[in-house]
């Protein structure tokens, strides 16, 4: 076979064993063919079952020169994945890049908002429109419960157990965690769901969803964007916000009160601590405080 031939194999792969849409395969595979066409270039006449680490070093540092490090990261991660599937379907039996380290590109934090942002935000809501309640109870609930968006838009009112202070959240992978909710956000959910909801004609397989559009179906996460980024901009707001942000906030701000992080870990629903960490923003002078008054030679 020839690179393209192998390169073809890669992409049914992807689509047919790991499920990936047409998109990321075009993603995944793009660097792969621009290696082809650097290998073509340079004359050099080798199989991907015969390509030694010695020419993907070249190849990488030829194309990554005026890349920054994430892009560079991207290659190297991407060819490690091909050669990996090689090794899978026994086409080789290393994986040249097994020594070639990707650069450090560390994990930059999203923008997260004060309370008073949050405050304004849901307080520029307007409450006469026909969406003013839900759009409310939406953004009361992704800040008070710290849900992903794709979690909001899944909540059924069968997930509300409001007698217990409780939501059930169905996160990533199916799996179902207990949320605490406060009584302010239930009574702001009630609201929505005992009056506003009930004027809408909902259609067939819609009856349980919590959140929905104007015609009676489930909201789009595309839809929540929108609304949050209009509402940024009524209050001109001079930040990059999305429904992650509120998620963001929730963890940062419980943190900076005092909660413990592994109980944000489990509200959040992240299966590692370190996932947790990397939502959370302490500045530097409660980080002195906190030493201030914990550490035992202080």
């Amino acid at each position: 076979m020839n690179w393209k031939s192998y390169i073809k194999s890669y992409q049914s792969y992807l689509k047919i064993e790991r499920g990936l849409s047409s998109n990321t395969v075009v993603n995944y595979t793009f660097d792969i063919e621009k290696l082809y066409e650097f290998l073509k270039q340079n004359q050099i006449e080798v199989s991907p079952i015969d390509i030694s680490e010695e020419t993907l070093q070249q190849f990488i540092y030829t194309v990554s020169k005026d890349l920054n490090a994430r892009s560079q990261s991207r290659i190297i991660s991407g060819l490690k994945s091909f050669f990996n599937y090689l090794i899978f379907e026994d086409f080789r039996n290393d994986n040249p890049l097994i020594l070639i380290e990707s650069p450090k590109i560390g994990r930059k934090l999203p923008d997260f908002l004060s309370l008073e942002d949050v405050d304004n935000l849901i307080a520029a809501i307007s409450l006469e429109t026909i969406e003013g309640e839900r759009n409310r109870a939406m953004l009361e609930t992704l800040y008070a419960c710290g849900l992903r968006v794709s979690e909001l838009v899944e909540l059924k009112i069968s997930d509300l157990y409001f007698d217990e202070g409780f939501i059930k959240v169905t996160g990533k992978g199916n799996k179902e965690r207990f949320v605490p909710i406060e009584k302010h956000t239930m009574k702001i959910i009630n609201l929505y769901k005992n009056h506003n909801r009930n004027f809408l004609s909902i259609q067939k397989g819609h009856e349980d969803t919590l959140f929905l559009n104007r015609r009676g179906k489930k909201l789009t996460r595309a839809m929540i964007f929108t609304i949050i980024k209009e509402l940024a901009i009524k209050i001109s707001l001079n930040k990059t916000i999305s429904p992650h942000t509120f998620r963001h906030s929730f963890a940062s701000h419980l943190l900076e009160n005092g909660a413990d992080l592994r109980a944000i870990q489990t509200m959040l629903g992240h299966e590692s601590i370190t996932t947790t960490e990397i939502y959370l923003h302490l500045d530097k002078s409660k980080l002195s405080q906190i030493i201030n008054n914990f550490h035992p030679r202080k």
